[in-house]
C-alpha cells in the first residue's frame, strides 16, 4: 500500500488553514466533478479529492495524518505503527449510501472498512447534494446499520439548506436520533456563501463601456440583467431575492469579468493600434 500525501492531492502547503483548505477542494472539485469535467480519469480525480478534504477538514484526523507524515513520502510503501490499529475504528455507526468508495490508505488509517467514508461521529453522516437541490429541495435514501441490519431511511433535504447544516432524523424504538450533515457539491458556474449565490459574469470590453442587457442564468430561471456603461471587471450587481430561499433568503451577485479578445488577425490587430492611438487612457493613472 501505497502512501498517499492529501496536501499534495489538494495543492497546499501543510501550514494552510481551513479555510485555505476549503478553498482548494472547491476549486479543484469544481473542475473534475464528473457530472461536469472533460479531463481524464475525473470520475477517480474526484474521488481522491474527496479523500484528502475528508482528512484534511478535521482536525484530529489531520493532527493524526501530520504525524504519521513526517515520516513518508508519496508514493512509498506504508505500513501503520503497531501502535496505531483501532484509534479512529467506528463501531456502532452509521453506514450511508450516498457517500462515494474511499481507498484502502484512508480505511487503514482511520478503521472504517468498506471503503465508505467514516461519519464525523457515531450519530451523524453526510449527505452530498448538486446546488440545484439545495435551491430545491430533495430526497435521499440512506441506509442505517441497526441491531447489525441495514434499514433504508428516506431523508427530506428541504428546500434552501446550506452546506454544512445538519439535519435530524428522529429516533424510532430504541434507536436514537440520526444527525446528518449536508455538504453541497462545488458547481461549474454557481459558488455559494451561505445563502447567498455567486456568479461571475465574462464581458467583452465594448458590453463593459457601452452597457448592455445580457440574460443571465439564476438558479430560479433566466433574467435580463442591465449592465451599466462604465462597468468596470470585478464590479459586483445584485439580484436581490435569487439565492437560495429562506426566510430570510439569499440573493445572487454577479462579478462582471472583461474578457479582452484575442487578435489573431491583421485587421484585428489594426484595430487595437487605433484603440490605442485614440483613447487618452492611461489604466495604471492612479498609481504612486
Amino acid at each position: 500500500m501505497q502512501f498517499k500525501d492529501y496536501y499534495e492531492i489538494l495543492g497546499v502547503g501543510r501550514q494552510a488553514g481551513a479555510d485555505e483548505v476549503k478553498r482548494a477542494y472547491r476549486k479543484l472539485a469544481g473542475k473534475y466533478h464528473p457530472d461536469v469535467s472533460k479531463e481524464k480519469n475525473a470520475e477517480d480525480k474526484f474521488k481522491e479529492l474527496q479523500e484528502a478534504y475528508e482528512v484534511l477538514k478535521d482536525p484530529e484526523k489531520r493532527a493524526a495524518y501530520d504525524q504519521l507524515g513526517r515520516h513518508y513520502r508519496p508514493g512509498q510503501q506504508f505500513r501503520p505503527p503497531p501502535d496505531w490499529g483501532g484509534r479512529f475504528s467506528q463501531s456502532g455507526g452509521h453506514a450511508f449510501e450516498d457517500l462515494n468508495g474511499f481507498s484502502d490508505f484512508f480505511s487503514t488509517l482511520f478503521g472504517h472498512s468498506g471503503g465508505r467514508a467514516a461519519p464525523a461521529s457515531e450519530d451523524a453522516g453526510e449527505i452530498e447534494v448538486t446546488v440545484e437541490e439545495a435551491y430545491g429541495g430533495t430526497k435521499r435514501r440512506i441506509t442505517l446499520a441497526e441491531n447489525g441490519r441495514a434499514r433504508p431511511v428516506d431523508v427530506q433535504i428541504p428546500a434552501g439548506v446550506t452546506d454544512g447544516q445538519t439535519l435530524r432524523i428522529a429516533g424510532v424504538g430504541q434507536r436514537p436520533a440520526v444527525l446528518i450533515r449536508i455538504r453541497i457539491r462545488p458547481h461549474a458556474l454557481y459558488a455559494l456563501d451561505a445563502k447567498d449565490v455567486h456568479l461571475q459574469l465574462p464581458l467583452a470590453p465594448w458590453e463593459a463601456a457601452l452597457g448592455t442587457k445580457v440574460a443571465v442564468p439564476t438558479l430560479g430561471g433566466t433574467v435580463e440583467l442591465t449592465i451599466p456603461a462604465g462597468a468596470q471587471s470585478g464590479q459586483k450587481l445584485r439580484l436581490r431575492g435569487r439565492g437560495l430561499p429562506g426566510s430570510p433568503g439569499g440573493d445572487q451577485f454577479v462579478i462582471l469579468k472583461l474578457v479582452t479578445p484575442p487578435a489573431p488577425s491583421a485587421r484585428a490587430r489594426e484595430i487595437y493600434e487605433r484603440m490605442r492611438r485614440e483613447f487618452d487612457f492611461d489604466p495604471r493613472a492612479n498609481w504612486p
